[in-house]
């Protein structure tokens, strides 16, 4: 079976993860919900989301369609809330782990707060993490950067930002979190990235297709 994984990102915290001939949509946003973002039509073998928010819970846009593949991907949650006070505020979020036995990567949806030690403990060593690095209705960028030294992803894909071009006006902007990063940046002029057992240390950055 080939390890590679293939991470394609639709926009805001939506991303479509194959490997195998098997896909995962995560956190599709619902129709007009995102300023500048387009329609999220897919299909796929399965779709997680993070939190039933209307920006990441829109399951009505991805057709499941099985390919006939075995699932490669052992999948682990881990709980967090969604705020800094608990999940009082904006309830609770579910990050996933996938692991296909060689490449082990992480969504941490709209993680809110700082991970504790059982928390690391569960996600464990990462090849990719997908994080949000907008603010506001997730951790902050400092804290996002401070997570990411902690856990030490190989591969980090930043998400849930804004742009002139799309993305909630109240959260900040890719370059506010560049600022924090030690270490090389990829910028891709496609969407489209594959995780292989070789791939670098660096953190990549997307380019929206919509």
């Amino acid at each position: 079976m080939k390890k590679d994984i293939t991470i394609t990102w639709k926009g805001h915290s939506c991303f479509r993860i194959e490997c195998d001939g098997y896909s995962i949509v995560f956190d599709p946003y619902s129709d007009n919900t995102v300023p500048g973002y387009g329609l999220v039509r897919e299909e796929a073998d399965q779709v997680l989301c993070s939190h039933e928010h209307g920006d990441h819970n829109f399951r009505e846009a991805v057709t499941i369609v099985p390919s006939g593949k075995e699932n490669p991907f052992t999948i682990t949650t881990v709980g967090c809330p969604h705020d800094d006070d608990g999940g009082k505020k904006r309830g609770m979020n579910l990050i996933h782990v996938l692991d296909n036995g060689t490449l082990r990567i992480a969504h941490f949806g709209d993680i809110g707060c700082p991970l504790n030690e059982k928390q690391k403990e569960t996600i464990g060593r990462l090849d990719a993490a997908l994080v949000p690095v907008g603010g506001y209705y997730t951790m902050e960028p400092e804290g996002i950067a401070e997570m990411v030294k902690e856990l030490q992803p190989r591969v980090v894909i930043p998400m849930h930002y804004r742009t002139e071009s799309f993305g909630y006006p109240v959260i900040g902007t890719l370059e506010d979190y560049l600022k924090l990063v030690s270490g090389e940046i990829l910028r891709c002029e496609g969407n489209t990235y594959t995780l292989t057992e070789n791939s670098p240390e660096q953190t990549v950055v997307l380019t929206y297709q919509g």
